[in-house]
């Protein structure tokens, strides 16, 4: 237990431990900003097609 807690200790002293938590804040703001768009082009998507599906099955006028 004790290697992990010195090779952890030693990882967050370089210069690579800030760097790779930048990197994983940046990726996870990207996703989050992904699933967020995706969330949003989903539900528009489905009022659309309810939409159709409703003129569809009342005869299709305006």
């Amino acid at each position: 237990m004790t290697a992990i807690a010195s090779k952890i200790g030693r990882f967050l002293k370089s210069e690579d431990g800030p760097t790779a938590v930048e990197y994983a804040v940046m990726l996870a703001l990207i996703v989050i900003v992904c699933l967020t768009a995706i969330q949003a082009i989903g539900t528009n998507a489905n009022a659309t097609f309810n939409s159709v599906a409703t003129k569809l099955s009342s005869g299709g006028g305006s």
